[in-house]
C-alpha cells in the first residue's frame, strides 16, 4: 500500500509539475538536470543536501520520472556488488584470474548502500523492503573447464576481506540447497559448482528514483521537475552559462528556454545527442551503438517463491558484458517473479520510447568513421548480435532450461527490457574503440557534464556522481562545509573497505540494519558504534564519530551493470 501511495503522489507531482514549474525564459538557475532516471535523482539529491541554497531544475520528456532505463522492468535489478558477475574476473592467457576489478565495484556499492541508508534516517526515503530486498548472489557453471575456472576465482577473491564470506561448493546437495530450480531435473553426471555471498541485494531503481524525486520535489523549494519536457537544444551564453532549450511536450510542443550555470545530462540514450549539441570539443570523440535487451519471466507464485537468488552464468564468446546470462529472483510491482536473460535484441533506437532515426540522427563527419572501424574490429560482437537476432523462441527456452532443466514454457513471457548505448570513442592508437561500462564527460571548465555508457550503473549512481562532483565542483567539494555533510552521508567516505575487516563489518552492519537487510550482523564490538553511525547521520553527534583506519582514499570506480 505505501508503494503505491508513493507512486501515485509521484504522478500526482509530475502531472503538476509538467507546465506550473516550467520556468520563464529570462530566468536563471544553478543546475539544470536533464532526464528524470537515478542519475540525475542522485545528484540532485546531493546537491540540495550539499548546497540547498542553489536553484535546481530537472526535466524529463516523458510524463513520469524513471520510465527508461532506471525502471524495473527495464535492468537487471541487481545491487551489483561483483560478488556474482565472472565478467568483472576475465581469465588471464596464463590460466590465472584477474579480480583485480571486483574491490572497486564493491566498495562502490557499499556506498550505495551507506547513500540509501542516511535517506531513510533523514525521512526522505521509506519503506527499504520496497527498493531493497536481500537476494543472495551466485555464480553457477558447469563442465570441468568452467568449473576449473569458478575455483581459481574464488580461491583468488578470498584474498580479499570483502568476500570472507563466499561460500563455493560442488556438491549438487549443496546448490540444491542453495537454488533447487537450478538442480531438479538436472543430469547427475553432470558436474556444476558454485559461489554464493548471502549479502547480495534485489534492487528497483524505479522506486529508488521516484522516491529521490518525490522528496526533492515535497521538502526543497529550490527545486523543479518539468515533465513532459524534452530538451532540445543546449548553447552556451557569452558569460559562460548555458542557455537550455525545451519542448513543453503536453502543451503542443511550445518552447522554452532558461540559463543555467551548470547542466548534467542523464538522460540515458538520449545524452549523446544532447553532448553533441552542446558543441563541447570533449563530446566530439564519441559515438554510439545501440544494443537492446529481453527477458524470459514468469509470475507463478509456485515457481518464483522457490528461486531465492540472483544466479549468474558465464557469458557466451565474443557477446557483450551486459549479455551474461542470469536466472534472477525479482521483486516488481510488490510480487516475486524470476527473470532470466538477457537476450539481445537490435533497434536504431536509443530509447525504449525513442526514434528509429536516433542511430542516425547521433551520426557526424568526425565519428561515422570510428563507428565502422569498431564494426570491422569488433565482428565477433556483430557475429553475436545477428544470432541473437535470430533466435527462436525454442532457442531462447532451450537456454532457459541450462539453468532451470524442469521449466515449463507456458510459464513464461518474453518481455522487451530497455535500452543501451555502447560507447565508441576514438583511439590515438587503434582509431577507435568500443568500451563498456559508464563514461563520465566534462567540458574543460566542468559547466557541461553528461554520463555516457551503456548501462548508466544504477548500483553505483552515489560513487559516479561523487566522481562528476570532483570534476565539476572541486572547490565546493573541499570545502568544509561538504566534506562535513559526505561524511555524515557516507561513513566510509575518503576510506578503504578492502583489507580492514572490522571496518567492513561496522560498515555492512549498519546500512543492513537501516534498510532492514539482516545480511551482516553487528559484533559485541561494534554495535555501540553502529547505533552511533545512525545518531550521527540525523545530525545528532558530531564529526568526530566517522570511522577511521589510517585508510586511503577509495579508488574511482568504472563500472557497468547488466541490462
Amino acid at each position: 500500500m505505501k508503494k503505491q501511495l508513493t507512486a501515485a503522489l509521484c504522478l500526482n507531482l509530475c502531472m503538476a509539475s509538467g507546465y506550473a514549474m516550467a520556468a520563464d525564459d529570462s530566468e536563471t538557475i544553478d543546475v539544470a538536470l536533464i532526464g528524470g532516471g537515478i542519475m540525475s535523482a542522485t545528484l540532485g539529491t546531493y546537491l540540495e543536501a550539499l548546497q540547498p541554497d542553489w536553484k535546481v531544475s530537472m526535466y524529463e520528456r516523458l510524463d513520469q520520472v524513471a520510465e527508461e532505463s532506471s525502471n524495473g522492468w527495464n535492468n537487471a535489478g541487481t545491487g551489483h556488488s561483483a560478488f556474482a558477475e565472472m565478467n568483472y574476473t576475465p581469465q588471464r592467457d596464463d590460466g590465472s584470474v584477474d579480480v583485480s576489478r571486483p574491490p572497486k565495484i564493491t566498495e562502490a556499492f557499499e556506498i550505495t548502500r551507506q547513500f540509501l541508508s542516511y535517506q531513510v534516517l533523514n525521512g526522505v526515503m521509506h519503506d527499504p523492503g520496497s527498493f531493497l530486498n536481500n537476494t543472495p548472489h551466485m555464480s553457477f557453471v558447469w563442465g570441468d573447464d568452467h568449473i576449473d575456472f569458478l575455483r581459481k576465482r574464488y580461491d583468488a577473491m578470498q584474498q580479499s576481506s570483502l568476500y570472507k564470506a563466499m561460500e563455493y561448493s560442488e556438491d549438487p546437495e549443496v546448490i540444491r540447497e542453495w537454488a533447487p530450480l537450478m538442480m531438479e531435473g538436472r543430469d547427475p553426471a553432470q558436474k556444476v559448482a558454485a559461489t554464493r555471498m548471502e549479502a547480495g541485494t534485489d534492487a528497483e531503481w524505479g522506486e529508488v528514483t521516484r522516491q529521490l524525486i518525490s522528496a526533492l520535489s515535497e521538502q526543497h523549494d529550490n527545486f523543479s521537475l518539468s515533465t513532459g519536457s524534452e530538451v532540445r537544444d543546449l548553447k552556451r551564453n557569452d558569460d559562460g552559462s548555458w542557455k537550455v532549450t525545451w519542448a513543453d511536450l503536453d502543451h503542443g510542443g511550445e518552447e522554452h528556454s532558461i540559463n543555467a550555470r551548470y547542466v548534467f545530462i542523464g538522460a540515458g540514450g538520449a545524452a549523446l545527442p544532447l553532448l553533441q549539441k552542446s558543441g563541447i570539443p570533449e563530446g566530439k570523440i564519441y559515438a554510439g551503438f545501440p544494443v537492446g535487451g529481453q527477458f524470459l519471466v514468469t509470475s507463478n507464485p509456485e515457481i518464483a517463491h522457490r528461486h531465492h537468488a540472483k544466479a549468474y552464468g558465464l557469458a557466451a564468446s565474443g557477446s557483450p558484458p551486459m549479455s551474461v546470462p542470469h536466472l534472477d529472483s525479482r521483486k516488481l510491482d510488490g510480487k516475486q517473479r524470476i527473470l532470466f536473460g538477457p537476450f539481445a535484441n537490435f533497434s536504431t533506437k536509443f530509447l525504449k520510447d525513442g526514434s528509429w532515426t536516433d542511430l542516425f540522427g547521433s551520426m557526424t563527419t568526425s565519428n561515422t568513421l570510428p563507428m565502422m572501424k569498431v564494426g570491422l574490429d569488433n565482428f565477433s560482437l556483430v557475429k553475436y548480435l545477428v544470432g541473437q537476432v535470430m533466435l527462436s523462441e525454442d532457442d531462447r527456452f532451450e537456454a532457459l532450461k541450462a539453468y532451470y532443466p524442469e521449466a515449463q514454457r507456458e510459464d513464461w513471457t518474453l518481455i522487451n527490457a530497455g535500452q543501451r548505448v555502447q560507447i565508441i570513442k576514438k583511439d590515438p592508437e587503434k582509431g577507435a574503440v568500443l568500451q563498456f561500462g559508464t563514461e563520465v564527460v566534462t567540458s574543460q571548465d566542468g559547466t557541461m557534464s553528461a554520463l555516457l555508457g551503456a548501462s548508466p550503473g544504477a548500483s553505483t549512481a552515489p560513487t559516479i556522481m561523487l566522481g562528476l562532483m570532483e570534476k565539476v565542483f572541486p572547490e565546493q567539494l573541499a570545502s568544509d562545509q561538504w566534506q562535513g555533510k559526505l561524511k555524515r552521508m557516507i561513513p566510509s567516505y575518503g576510506l578503504t573497505l578492502d583489507g580492514n575487516e572490522q571496518l567492513t563489518n561496522e560498515i555492512r552492519s549498519y546500512t543492513s540494519s537501516v534498510l532492514e537487510l539482516g545480511d551482516t550482523q553487528p559484533t559485541a564490538e561494534n554495535a555501540e558504534r553502529i547505533e552511533a553511525l545512525k545518531a550521527r547521520a540525523r545530525g545528532q553527534e558530531s564529526d568526530s564519530e566517522q570511522p577511521g583506519n589510517g585508510g586511503e582514499e577509495t579508488d574511482a570506480v568504472e563500472t557497468s551493470d547488466n541490462v
